[in-house]
């Protein structure tokens, strides 16, 4: 039994042999007859990197309130266009005892301190109209031009002598020196009364102000009302990131305050993206864009490189650099602020040049050969290779668009 089937067993494997062998034969005599030939056509290449980035407003302005407190209303919602000068939002003033009580008290002190400075100024325009601060030096005027004139009569007569005489004069031009000073320092005295006046009435008021601004948000004098927000430009408003009865903090030297809205000029947009430093060297200003937005679709957006980034950022392992470029204006479809995107940077372009799949390429000591078919068969012929895109590339000589080449067919074939 086990003679039997040792022999049944070298016959099956005889006739496998024989089998594989046929087949294998027969498959090698088809081969030519089943390899694929293509001729080269006329066609644009374009070579091209890619960005990926985010469309973005050009200028986008966050606007602040300028007091503290509580959001009491809103006027606005997102998407609404609107004009510098909207109002946005409403603020209810929440301040503290504190304040309210220390700003009443700086009220009353400035009253006091007014009050005090229109009574001497009362009392000082008194003695300036009455000339009672001038009163001695006029006096002493008056009696030196008496003398003066007694004494010129003698000196007329040859009583005394022109040396005494002189000295009556001298007095006499000395009291008018002086009176005119006096009437000088009287009229500044009462200048720098009614200056200190009009300085205690401005504290008293910016004091009144200082208190209804903690109460009501406003002052008596002010045209803009602080607790209201208003848009500091036109555009679009973009978010509202606050609610009715959300808390907020104004804008000033210790803190960046909290957004009440963001507001953009959306017909002005950029794209912003990342390109990776094998490609970076190849990009100048002003290369055209050719933008494909994830939420567009069969749409395609032109733009223009305008920003280059001088210098990179490490992610996930390489280096990137930013590039911004200006979105050209678009008819019929809005685009959002936010949208992702991706950039084709046109590199180089050639239009109607021979080309063919650079798969078809055989590449060997740094020439480029195709496999063209001749009545023989196939033949190595050299070729000139230009511009590539990854897929197809350019012929510049060698072959024409008459030429059959063999087709280089990949492991899965």
């Amino acid at each position: 039994m086990n003679k039997g089937c040792a022999i049944s067993l070298g016959l099956l494997l005889l006739l496998i042999t024989l089998g594989l062998g046929y087949y294998f034969t027969q498959d090698s005599d088809d081969e030519p007859d089943r390899l694929e030939t293509i001729k080269p056509k006329i066609d644009d290449i374009i070579s091209k990197t890619v960005a990926t980035g985010a469309i973005k407003p050009r200028q986008e302005v966050l606007i602040k309130p300028q007091v503290s407190g509580v959001i009491e209303q809103l006027y606005v919602e997102p998407g609404q266009i609107i004009k510098k000068g909207s109002k946005l939002a409403k603020v209810k003033l929440v301040p503290s005892e504190v304040n309210i009580n220390s700003a009443q008290s700086s009220v009353e002190l400035s009253k006091i301190r007014f009050k005090a400075a229109e009574r001497e100024l009362e009392r000082q325009r008194q003695i300036y109209n009455q000339r009672l601060d001038i009163e001695d030096a006029k006096i002493n005027y008056e009696n030196a031009k008496r003398e003066e004139a007694r004494q010129k009569s003698l000196f007329d007569e040859g009583l005394i002598s022109e040396v005494d005489y002189n000295r009556f004069k001298v007095d006499l031009e000395v009291r008018k020196a002086s009176l005119d000073n006096a009437e000088i320092t009287a009229k500044n005295n009462l200048k720098q009364f009614e200056a200190d006046a009009d300085i205690r009435k401005q504290e008293m008021n910016a004091a009144i102000d200082n208190l209804q601004l903690l109460r009501e948000g406003a002052t008596r004098n002010s045209g803009q009302i602080s607790n209201i927000v208003i848009s500091t430009v036109s555009g679009m408003l973009l978010d509202v990131p606050v609610e009715v009865g959300s808390s907020v903090i104004e804008r000033n030297n210790f803190s960046e305050g909290t957004t009440i809205a963001s507001v953009a000029n959306m017909s002005s947009l950029i794209f912003e993206g990342q390109v990776d430093e094998s490609d970076v060297g190849k990009l100048k200003e002003g290369m055209p864009l050719e933008m494909t937005v994830g939420a567009v679709e069969n749409e395609k957006f032109a733009a223009t490189l305008e920003y280059i980034s001088p210098k990179g950022t490490i992610e996930e392992g390489t280096v990137k650099f930013e590039v911004r470029a200006a979105v050209n204006p678009t008819e019929g479809t809005f685009l959002r602020a936010g949208y992702s995107a991706s950039a084709d940077i046109i590199l180089d372009r050639k239009e109607k040049v021979v080309v063919i799949n650079e798969r078809d390429l055989i590449l060997k000591n740094d020439s480029t050969f195709v496999e063209l078919k001749t009545a023989d068969g196939f033949k190595r012929t050299y070729v000139k290779t230009g511009l590539s895109d990854g897929i197809l590339v350019e012929i510049k000589s060698g072959i024409d668009t008459s030429s059959l080449i063999k087709v280089i067919k990949g492991i899965e074939d």
